[in-house]
């Protein structure tokens, strides 16, 4: 089973999903900063993060084709996995709309809380009521038609959805504490630029690092899930 993965920044990679999907039977193949038609026919689709927008298609071509990818599988029920940037395109492609998010930039390692339907999501259930996770993003998305809304912050609303055998994470599921320390690192001119105190942030990492198993376990039954609904 092939797992086409869309990435769009060297350093943002699959983390703690990678053997996840490898578990479950998936080879993964990489794609940056494009796509192939030959895709919508992939067992999996999976749309990492990145720093550009949506809506900014013109000065990044690739994010139109890599729409054209879900919109087609979305149509065919063909099942797909969007983490930021990724969830803000599967968020458009099915038909809601992504912009800039009025209560600012959202970075950290933080609590999401899953909502009553998120509980009782055949994947998402037996995790705890608020999970940790890492945050990186600016923008947001209104409602996704037909989706149920899986997890919230204080800050944004719109932090996970399920849509059809797709699902959308807006937080970093994926990231470890230690490639959240080394974004922090990249990152550090752009986030004190954004007024964000950098020590601050990674005296958040250790929470993070205490999550890990279980978001791994999150992880693999996510993984699991798309190998079940392939075969």
């Amino acid at each position: 089973m092939r797992a086409v993965v869309y990435q769009h920044e060297e350093h943002e990679g699959v983390g703690l999903l990678g053997p996840a999907l490898t578990k479950a039977g998936f080879t993964l193949v990489n794609r940056f900063r494009s796509a192939r038609h030959d895709d919508v026919d992939a067992e999996l689709v999976v749309v990492m993060g990145g720093p550009m927008g949506v809506y900014e298609a013109d000065q990044h071509p690739f994010l139109r084709e890599e729409l054209a990818i879900l919109r087609e599988r979305l149509a065919n029920e063909r099942p797909s996995l969007g983490i930021c940037l990724g969830a803000q395109l599967l968020a458009d492609a099915a038909g809601a709309e992504v912009f800039a998010g009025k209560n600012g930039f959202e970075v950290g390692v933080g609590p999401v809380r899953w909502t009553a339907e998120g509980v009782r999501d055949t994947v998402i259930a037996g995790v705890r009521p608020r999970t940790v996770v890492a945050h990186w993003h600016g923008d947001t998305y209104k409602a996704v038609p037909g989706a149920t809304l899986l997890a919230s912050t204080d800050r944004y609303v719109q932090q996970a959805f399920r849509l059809g055998a797709s699902f959308g994470f807006q937080f970093h599921l994926e990231l470890t504490a230690r490639e959240m320390g080394r974004w922090l690192e990249l990152g550090a001119e752009d986030l004190r630029q954004r007024g964000k105190d950098l020590a601050e942030l990674k005296a958040q990492l250790p929470k993070l690092e205490s999550a890990e198993r279980e978001n791994t376990e999150l992880l693999q039954r996510l993984a699991e899930h798309f190998a079940q609904t392939v075969r």
